[in-house]
This record gives structure tokens, C-alpha cells and sequence, in this order.
């Protein structure tokens, strides 16, 4: 369950995005003419680390920016860091591009291997706990009686929009640009609906090593 706070961010999500994205060299446009279609979030199994991915449009173009939230600097991933935020209740927050993150790629790979659910967002209002509507599903060609293997996550490397991650026996491929023409790949995949999105799109597959 992943607690979504009624706080001010300084700077905030859009704006972080709208700074970032430019510099990438997977993203074309214009960011102030960015449009959020949604958002889902992986569970942290150890509640410390915030683990959201947006999903953008600008143009004909359809992009996933998976993000990390953390309270404390993130060791040997300083060519990662986006950004620090001031979060008004949780404090400065150190933001990173997700794939390097090693809780990101143990989420994913979860999700995409043994179809791990998405997180269930909540938020407190007027003391009680009220679920918030998910505005991206995401589906896996896992399934819960997979066994997943033990891997540790590698440094990610970009070719031209397509992120891979080496994680022991296996390679993760992260598409930054999205493919909403619904082309499946044959390995396995974790795909996502939105809004107005009714074909899955694919947001990760994996190969054997």
C-alpha cells in the first residue's frame, strides 16, 4: 500500500519533469506542452522508498518516466539523481531516474515475473484512510506461482529509447518512448492501460541473459 500525502513539493512532480526530460536523449518536444495520462506506483516492501512511474504525452509521442523518492542519497548513483524536493511533511527528498534504483528493478521485476500487483494508493482524509482510483492498470504474462530468481540490478545503459538493465540471469528493457499500437513481444511483459488507452502497451520485458 503506498500513502500518497496532501503535501507541497517544491519543486513539484510536473516541474521536476519539465526540467528533466529536456536533458534526456530518448525525449523530443517541447515539455510545456507535456500531458500526464497517468500514474501507477510499486510497493516498497520496506516503506522507504517511493516508487511512481508517470506516463506523458507531448505531441504524437507517448513516454514512462518511472521516479524513486528517497529520504536519503542513493550510494554510487549520482549520474541518476533528477533532483532534491521539499516535501512538506516527509522532508527533502532525493529523486531519481527509477531504473537505477535497485528497488525499482526488484519491484519490476516482481510485477513483470510473478504479476505482483501495483500498489494501492491511499490517502488520509479527515483521519481516516480513503483508497485513490487508479488512473493506469498495468497486466503481466507473470503469475503469482512463478518462483522469481535471485538477480542484482547493473548499471542501465539507453540506446536510442530503449533503457536495459542487466540483472544477473536476466536482461530487463524499458521502452521510454511507448508503443501504443499494442506490438507485443514474444518474452515475457508487463503492459499498461490508461484512460482512452484500451490496447495494452508494453512498459517492460525480459530476456534471459
Amino acid at each position: 500500500m503506498a500513502i500518497v500525502y496532501a503535501a507541497q513539493l517544491r519543486p513539484s512532480k510536473s516541474e521536476l519533469l519539465m526540467q528533466w526530460l529536456p536533458s534526456q536523449p530518448w525525449f523530443s518536444g517541447d515539455p510545456a506542452g507535456l500531458v500526464l495520462l497517468g500514474a501507477f506506483r510499486f510497493d516498497d516492501p520496506a516503506g522507504e522508498v517511493g516508487v511512481e512511474t508517470h506516463l506523458l504525452a507531448r505531441g504524437e509521442r507517448t513516454y514512462q518516466a518511472p521516479l524513486t523518492y528517497r529520504g536519503a542519497p542513493l550510494a554510487g548513483a549520482e549520474e541518476f539523481l533528477i533532483t532534491t524536493m521539499e516535501h512538506s511533511v516527509l522532508g527533502t527528498r532525493w529523486i531519481y531516474d527509477a531504473l537505477a534504483d535497485p528497488v525499482y528493478v526488484s519491484e519490476l521485476g516482481a510485477a513483470l515475473l510473478t504479476g505482483k500487483p501495483q500498489a494501492v494508493e491511499t490517502r488520509s482524509v479527515d483521519g481516516r484512510m480513503e483508497m485513490l482510483a487508479e488512473t493506469a492498470h498495468l497486466r503481466s504474462t507473470g503469475t503469482s506461482g512463478a518462483g522469481l530468481p535471485q538477480f542484482s540490478a547493473g548499471v542501465p545503459t539507453t540506446t536510442d529509447t530503449v533503457t536495459r538493465i542487466p540483472a544477473g540471469s536476466l536482461n530487463f528493457a524499458v521502452p521510454r518512448e511507448l508503443d501504443i499500437n499494442g506490438a507485443l513481444p514474444q518474452e515475457a511483459a508487463l503492459t499498461v492501460t490508461w484512460d482512452g488507452q484500451t490496447t495494452p502497451v508494453v512498459i517492460a520485458s525480459a530476456l534471459t541473459a
